[in-house]
């Protein structure tokens, strides 16, 4: 993690940006005090389209049905 005050971050900005470009935690302060964080802006996705996943998900049966581990606090008894 890069904690920088802001009077550095001025004169190393390209290296700071580079870095939060590889993942890092840049962070920029004046005194003591966190005040800004660099990130990198994330590129554009694929806009999403309705029905991609259909096929690729499957729900069980009894995926309603009472969970064996809550039937001390249910009051119910095993089925």
């Amino acid at each position: 993690m890069h904690q920088v005050h802001v009077d550095i971050a001025s004169t190393q900005l390209y290296d700071l940006i580079r870095a939060a470009l590889r993942g890092e935690y840049v962070i920029i302060m004046t005194g003591d005090q966190q005040m800004v964080q660099l990130v990198p802006v994330n590129a554009p996705r694929q806009p999403r389209r309705p029905g991609s996943a259909k096929g690729l998900i499957r729900m069980a049966a009894d995926f309603d049905a009472p969970l064996t581990d809550f039937q001390e606090y249910t009051g119910e008894s095993p089925a």
